[in-house]
């Protein structure tokens, strides 16, 4: 099954409220992926799946056209296209065709070969596209395209673990009926693996704020959703108790770049729940560079692979939830992330992933540590065999973490001031037929007080969609 989006209403000047999606069904032999945003759908490997000898090819095209009343210029090479949630940037009416609405399209092989009765050897890799564009998905292309420009000439640019590498997941390991899986490479975290399943819009990018804005199922940047070098164990006790642990080695010693990661969780009768625990050192937030950077950008950086950014270690803690009582689904969950200056400052010059060069950076944005307290709820409706409704809320509080004059400061004066991220969605997804749907809905989103400082243009957006999404 799948998820989707119906809704949107017109208020005014500013059409009202709506989201969501309905995203693919299982497949969890697909495991995690996802977009951005992007959560990854697909089915336990039907009769007629690409399989041979133990390999699967499979993928998934998802496009759509799309509205918004306050967003930029769609880029060609963002996961998303669009903007989807109000940006700084957003100053203008914007209509096009963007890619992976629902679910990230892509195009990937898996495998499994039995060694003993009890394990096999288990891989997968997978590359993520835009459909519209046919460029390979890379958000810190999107940036370093507007490095430079001021706010009110920029295209659609955000930052994302989607940063044009040949593969988004790439992982090979074991599994065993008893023991778990355990698995080596670079793949989804368990944060993020939690926001797929517990999000009513299963992490859509056009549907859903946790799915389209990465530093939430990214424990607190959104690069971290996906962890290079990383080795990953998933288990279950009789079948009730579930629970993984994750660590990402940084190729030298000390702890620098490093993160782990620990899940807990059960299964009883129709309850599940969840919950995470993160430390990421080192965490990288990208933008692009401003005018002033470029002008005085060092002659061995270039300005068509550099980007600034922001360092921090992240602690945070999760406890997600969903109730089944068929065929509705309630969901509720709650994630607190703290942002601290790093122990280990990084210096211009880094290499960020898919090879991006950190021109400019800052080690020093929080002499107090932010805090986002995040909240997600909604719930899922099938109506009939093949229609899905889906209806969703999201709230980000943000503390006021600055100092001197700004310090408790609780209005749009600075970006350190305590403020709200909020936005609610619409869905509606219609099953076609086991490989193909269309979809229909809207998000809302608007920014308050800290979180709308620097928004010059307008504090709030609504993004009505309408696509198709193919998947074999």
């Amino acid at each position: 099954m799948i998820n989707v989006n119906v809704a949107m209403q017109l208020g005014r000047g500013a059409l009202t409220w709506a989201v969501a999606m309905r995203r693919a069904s299982a497949l969890l032999l697909l495991g995690t992926l996802a977009g951005s945003g992007a959560a990854c759908d697909a089915e336990a490997a039907p009769d007629d799946s690409l399989t041979w000898h133990g390999m699967t090819l499979y993928g998934l095209v998802d496009i759509g056209l799309q509205y918004e009343n306050h967003g930029a210029p769609f880029s060609e090479s963002h996961p998303a296209g669009g903007n989807n949630i109000v940006q700084k940037y957003g100053r203008e009416a914007a209509f096009g065709f963007t890619p992976s609405n629902m679910s990230q399209s892509r195009i990937g092989l898996q495998g499994a070969e039995a060694l003993t009765e009890e394990v096999k050897a288990i891989f997968r890799m997978e590359t993520f596209f835009n459909p519209q564009s046919g460029q390979i998905s890379d958000a810190q292309k999107s940036m370093v395209q507007n490095n430079g420009r001021s706010v009110a000439d920029q295209t659609v640019n955000l930052n994302s673990s989607v940063a044009g590498q040949p593969f988004q997941n790439i992982y090979g390991g074991f599994s065993s009926k008893s023991y778990g899986t355990v698995t080596f490479g670079r793949q989804l975290t368990l944060v993020a693996d939690g926001v797929n399943k517990y999000d009513p819009n299963y992490g859509s990018q056009a549907c859903s704020l946790v799915g389209m804005s990465g530093p939430y199922a990214g424990a607190g940047d959104t690069e971290d959703k996906r962890l290079d070098s990383s080795v990953k164990y998933l288990g279950t006790v009789a079948e009730v108790l579930h629970l993984g642990a994750m660590y990402k080695f940084n190729g030298a010693s000390g702890a620098a770049n490093t993160a782990y990661q620990f899940n807990l969780g059960a299964e009883y009768a129709r309850l599940s729940v969840d919950a995470y625990y993160s430390k990421v050192t080192d965490a990288i937030a990208n933008g692009a560079l401003s005018a002033t950077q470029v002008a005085t950008l060092p002659a061995a950086f270039s300005v068509s692979n550099s980007l600034s950014a922001t360092i921090s270690d992240n602690r945070t803690f999760a406890i997600m939830a969903l109730y089944k009582l068929q065929p509705l689904i309630l969901f509720g969950s709650y994630e607190r992330v703290r942002y601290s200056n790093p122990r280990t400052p990084l210096k211009a010059g880094f290499t960020d992933i898919g090879g991006y060069n950190l021109g400019f950076v800052n080690n020093t944005a929080f002499a107090n540590d932010k805090i986002l307290d995040v909240f997600w709820g909604g719930a899922r409706y099938s109506l009939l065999s093949r229609l899905d409704l889906t209806v969703a809320y999201y709230n980000v509080h943000q503390n006021s973490y600055g100092t001197g004059a700004n310090a408790g400061c609780s209005t749009k004066v600075a970006g350190t001031c305590s403020g709200t991220l909020e936005a609610a969605s619409v869905t509606a997804d219609y099953t076609v037929t086991r490989h193909f749907d269309v979809y229909l809905g809207a998000m809302y989103s608007a920014v308050h007080d800290g979180f709308a400082n620097g928004y010059l243009f307008s504090t709030n957006n609504i993004n009505p969609t309408i696509g198709v999404r193919l998947k074999f």
